[in-house]
């Protein structure tokens, strides 16, 4: 039997290792699985874990306030030696590019137990574009033995840094998996429809109210790197968007961060047409995005969503680690110019055709069945 251990800390890592948890969790003869949580974000993450039904063996707990890059990669570092002395698995499984993801690989390194990346090999090549994370994901390829690429251009950056060719798995993105699993449960529950209703309505903005021909731009924005004087350049953006278009709905369900809410707050709040909530349970978000005319957001999970919902997508960044959205043409990259910013969003919403062919662009992120693909390769390691 094959001892894996998954670790994960924050709410988009744990959104796309639900369905490799799942997966893996069909073969209980072959493989004993062990859930670790750092909680690098906490009430987040839990929404996650509640939706997926995911009970950890391991909780670190280590969100603080005020916490920064130091006290996550420290306190991940130190508390993961007793997990792994205790669990002595065979494989830790960690995903992307978050801080938890680099401090959990070099834990592992520190035992000498074998790493296996889950979306490995994005790459922007910029060390400081998205902070900390690109450096996060290229350390993470360095520690880890196995490499689950989401693309065949994923496989190609890593055969160039000298990764062997076998120890690389194009898989798809498990993203996909996460989104057709929770499509479909949404669809087949009446109840849950309604509980999504309701929380729509709470949360601020009566959703179900809406008539389905009202047009709405999504909003989300969280990266470090826009802190600051990007973060003020959208909330300009935004302001003016809402003033050229004002039966347009701008829905901005805000990230707990301080650097992100101040500003936002401060700013937006008294403009009738954006609707400033809280963050948003993942089915509820899904189904907002699916209701959405265009995302604007510097998210990398929405950029590889958004195709498979035809919601075309402005993405606030000078460059992405999923430049093959770029390239299928089912995202624009705009940085935070706010003259760019507004342009590309006004240009989606009056231009007809230009609207068609982005969302019309085929998905590049894969078929759904990752995370089989994933629990296949673990299976049949020696």
């Amino acid at each position: 039997m094959k001892k894996v251990l998954i670790v994960f800390g924050t709410r988009p890592e744990a959104i796309k290792m639900a369905p490799v948890i799942k997966e893996l969790e069909k073969y209980p003869t072959e493989i004993e699985l062990k859930v670790c949580v750092t909680a690098q974000h906490r009430e987040m993450l839990d929404q996650i874990l509640q939706v997926f039904a995911i009970s950890p063996d391991y909780d670190l707990n280590i969100m603080q306030s005020n916490q920064d890059i130091y006290d996550i990669t420290i306190n991940v570092l130190a508390k993961m030696k007793g997990v792994l002395a205790e669990a002595k698995p065979d494989l830790v499984l960690v995903h992307g590019d978050t801080t938890t993801t680099f401090a959990a690989s070099l834990a592992a390194f520190y035992q000498q137990i074998a790493v296996g990346h889950v979306e490995g090999g994005l790459r922007t090549h910029n060390i400081y574009s998205p902070f900390p994370e690109e450096m996060n994901r290229q350390l993470a390829s360095r520690l880890a033995r196995f490499h689950f690429a989401p693309t065949a251009a994923n496989r190609d950056n890593l055969l160039k840094e000298g990764i062997p060719a076998e120890r690389i798995i194009i898989t798809g993105n498990t993203v996909i998996d996460a989104l057709l699993m929770m499509l479909a449960k949404i669809q087949n529950n009446p109840t849950l429809q309604a509980a999504i209703d309701q929380t729509m309505t709470q949360s601020g903005y009566d959703l179900p109210a809406v008539t389905a021909d009202q047009k709405i731009l999504l909003v989300t924005g969280h990266r470090r790197e826009n802190f600051g004087q990007g973060f003020l350049n959208i909330c300009e953006a935004l302001k003016e968007i809402a003033h050229r278009f004002p039966d347009l709905d701008i829905v901005y369900p805000v990230h707990l961060n301080p650097n992100v809410r101040e500003p936002v707050n401060r700013i937006l709040s008294q403009i009738k047409n954006i609707f400033l909530i809280e963050p948003l349970p993942y089915e509820a978000f899904l189904h907002l995005m699916g209701r959405s005319t265009v995302i604007l957001t510097d998210s990398g999970g929405i950029q590889e969503e958004s195709p498979s919902l035809s919601i075309p997508t402005v993405v606030m960044r000078d460059n992405t680690e999923r430049q093959e959205a770029v390239d299928a043409g089912t995202v624009k990259l705009v940085g935070t110019d706010k003259n760019k910013i507004i342009k590309a969003v006004s240009a989606l919403l009056n231009d007809a055709v230009s609207y068609q062919q982005m969302a019309m662009a085929q998905n590049p992120y894969g078929d759904g069945k990752a995370a089989k693909r994933i629990a296949d390769f673990i299976r049949n390691l020696p």
